[in-house]
């Protein structure tokens, strides 16, 4: 925009000046749009240099009028000659400005529409206007076409009040008829309360748009974790269950081969006693046949003589009862692929808390610990990574940060939303606690590690005593005495869970929790017995690895 414009701008409404006023502080501005700016607000002040001061009836600036009004006169507006008979064409210079009415050959543009006399004139035909008497009482507003919209049909008179209650533009004569007992003002007072307070609507839909599209880009976020989070479960689940499909498919394969191998073996068998009973059927036929031909014999020595050998003694033969093909042959096999089956399933379900594990690892985060808010008996490692007990008493300031009356101590970095994880090294230690406070848990005074005071955590009294910290101690038992544990918090959730890393087993877990304040990974290491020397540290984090 031209220099010469912005002189003539009103900071309000951003356009050239209408019935320019001055304020006390020397500001100016259209009449409508400073009055509508202080009917908006409690404070009467300018909105260029914001000075306060007592409601005042702005002056009427001359020169600011004339040069605004020179402005708009700048571009001509040039009328195509015409022949008889021909309707005349206005072309104008600057695209949607009013042409004068009275002007003929050469068309220039309105400086002021009468709503009395019903005709838009430039600078030139508009003099009359501030010469004559009768003529100085019209109104006069900036340059509009349709002239007729503006007047009251019903009194043909200008639309000069707006009526509060029934939301219309009417005349003077409506407010003695119709309008007598609403609230009416001026249309310019209207129009500059409109215009400020379409102003503040526009910054408040800017400002609901800006929330809706940080919402939406905050669901299409949430969509794609989600999305990662099915395809890392489908992976996960894939592999599980490939292996186990596999296994189930060896285990058949190896099953009916043997089955096969037993069946061979059985008919092998089977075989060999059909030989083996053959040839005694051969033999005790060919006994018979013989004991046949002597049985014809007459001669009674002969018969006796030759028969003695026969009926006495029988052919070496086996006692078949005993003797059979067993049809179970296979039971025992398929009873052992079942249980192979079995315990290979068993050992496949073992691996989903390690992919679950494995999971939580990647959202780790570096923990360092918070000195400012260590118990004065602990003792932290330069890096800051990890705490001991120590047998004196540091001289430490008592900012309100620190614990005065428990052994513990907070990280420096805190959470207040997604999801985050931790290993902290627990071995040698005879006493501990650990897990995560809210960033208002009471530093001052005795209190217990629990949900109720702001902290949720899992505990190892006396050596081998485990627990977790809820209204009351939840004893827990361990298959082994963890080395290093794991701490996964998810904060929309309202989850915290506690796991034993080198088992790759879960301890515990918190669920249903509502979190409002920042969260901070939380140590304790008492020594009560002065055998609890051993430091609690901060582990890096080493991804969970196993085979199929």
């Amino acid at each position: 925009m031209a220099s010469s414009e912005e002189q003539l701008q009103c900071s309000i409404c951003l356009d050239v000046f209408a019935e320019p006023v001055t304020t006390p502080c020397g500001h100016n501005f259209c009449k409508a749009c400073i009055r509508g700016y202080w009917d908006s607000t409690d404070v009467c002040k300018c909105p260029t240099c914001k000075n306060t001061f007592k409601r005042p009836d702005p002056f009427f600036n001359t020169f600011i009028s004339v040069k605004a009004a020179q402005f708009k006169n700048l571009a001509p507006v040039h009328v195509t000659p015409i022949t008889p008979g021909q309707a005349q064409t206005t072309t104008l210079d600057k695209s949607g400005e009013v042409p004068c009415d009275i002007c003929t050959e050469t068309k220039h543009m309105a400086l002021k529409s009468c709503l009395v006399c019903l005709t838009s004139y430039c600078a030139t035909h508009l003099e009359h206007h501030r010469i004559v008497a009768s003529l100085k009482k019209h109104k006069l507003i900036d340059p509009v076409e349709n002239l007729e919209d503006r007047v009251c049909k019903k009194h043909e008179r200008p639309l000069e009040l707006f009526c509060k209650r029934d939301q219309a533009c009417v005349c003077q004569f409506c407010t003695e008829t119709d309008h007598k007992t609403h609230k009416t003002v001026p249309i310019e007072e209207e129009y500059g309360e409109r215009k400020a307070q379409m102003g503040k609507s526009k910054g408040t839909f800017q400002k609901m748009i800006q929330e809706r599209l940080l919402k939406v880009k905050e669901i299409e976020q949430a969509v794609e974790l989600s999305k990662r989070d099915a395809e890392r479960e489908i992976a996960d689940s894939l592999q599980v269950f490939t292996a186990l499909v596999r296994s189930i498919e060896r285990n058949q394969a190896e099953l009916i081969e043997v089955v096969e191998e037993k069946q061979k073996a059985a008919e092998r068998q089977a075989e060999g006693l059909i030989e083996e009973l053959e040839q005694e059927i051969t033999e005790l036929k060919r006994r018979s046949t013989e004991l046949e031909q002597l049985s014809d014999i007459k001669d009674h020595l002969h018969l006796l003589q030759s028969s003695t050998s026969l009926y006495t003694t029988l052919p070496p033969t086996k006692n078949w009862s005993e003797i059979s093909v067993h049809s179970d042959l296979c039971v025992g096999t398929v009873r052992r692929a079942v249980s192979q089956l079995e315990e290979t399933l068993n050992k496949e379900m073992e691996m989903f808390p390690q992919i679950k594990l494995k999971r939580m690892q990647q959202c780790a985060v570096d923990v360092t610990l918070d000195p400012d808010t260590a118990f004065p008996y602990l003792i932290l490692s330069d890096d800051r990574k990890e705490v001991r007990y120590g047998a004196i008493k540091q001289e430490l300031p008592d900012n309100p940060e620190r614990f005065d009356c428990h052994p513990r101590v907070l990280g420096m970095e805190g959470f207040s939303s997604g999801k985050f994880y931790y290993e902290v090294q627990v071995k040698e230690k005879t006493w501990w606690a650990l897990g995560v406070a809210r960033e208002s848990i009471n530093r001052k005074g005795m209190n217990v590690l629990s949900p109720e005071f702001g902290a949720w955590t899992i505990e190892l009294r006396n050596r081998n005593e485990y627990g977790a910290r809820t209204e009351f101690v939840v004893p827990l038992t361990m298959r082994e005495k963890p080395q290093k544990v794991g701490v996964f918090v998810d904060y929309k959730k309202g989850q915290v869970s506690f796991y034993d890393v080198e088992a790759r087993s879960h301890i515990y877990s918190f669920t249903g929790c509502t979190f409002t304040e920042r969260l901070y990974p939380l140590l304790s290491s008492p020594d009560p017995s002065g055998d609890n020397s051993a430091p609690l540290i901060f582990s890096p984090i080493m991804s969970t690895e196993f085979s199929q």
